[in-house]
């Protein structure tokens, strides 16, 4: 019985987290590049990075080490 609960419990968490992103807004892309030098280019790239992940295409993310 506790098997069959865990596994109900399994499929339940596993089917809520399925494979959709979220990716930014265009108030959050506008407002994450207000800092930045170049703003237009980093709008630019960020729409099309947005772009591709909703078409299901691989993007690159960097990661900044923590220091």
């Amino acid at each position: 019985m506790k098997l069959v609960l865990n596994f109900s419990i399994f499929l339940l968490a596993f089917s809520s987290f399925s494979s959709e992103s979220f990716s930014l807004t265009d108030y959050q892309i506008k407002r994450f590049c207000a800092n930045k030098k170049r703003v237009s280019l980093c709008i630019k790239n960020l729409r099309e990075k947005r772009s591709d992940l909703q078409e299901g295409k691989l993007i690159e993310i960097p990661v900044i080490p923590y220091k």
